[in-house]
């Protein structure tokens, strides 16, 4: 299992490039891949899920749908995003993403 203050970091993590987004300063961006690297390197992986489809049988996301339509779900928010630990070449979801999901028609 992860440790939590690790699994605190990499959920700071997300939050501050979620905020910063596109328009963050070169330097700011290249701290954040130094950070993401230095998550890697303990074998700890963010994934942001926001833009994939969704179907309701997928287990790495606990959604709230949003709108009337439960047609062609779509993956339009990540509030937390899934977190993996990579050891002896196994993946293993140490936290489900938390989005919100959205079906166009």
């Amino acid at each position: 299992m992860i440790p939590r203050p690790l699994l605190t970091l990499a959920n700071q993590l997300f939050d501050l490039k979620k905020k910063l987004g596109a328009d963050a300063p070169g330097g700011i961006k290249r701290n954040i891949r130094r950070m993401e690297s230095a998550l890697e390197e303990m074998h700890v992986t963010i994934q942001d899920p926001t833009g994939e489809a969704y179907q309701e049988t997928r287990t790495d996301c606990e959604a709230t749908i949003s709108g009337t339509s439960l047609e062609n779900l779509k993956i339009v928010e990540t509030i937390k995003p899934i977190i993996r630990l990579h050891e002896g070449g196994v993946s293993q979801i140490v936290q489900r993403a938390v989005v919100i999901v959205e079906g166009k028609k």
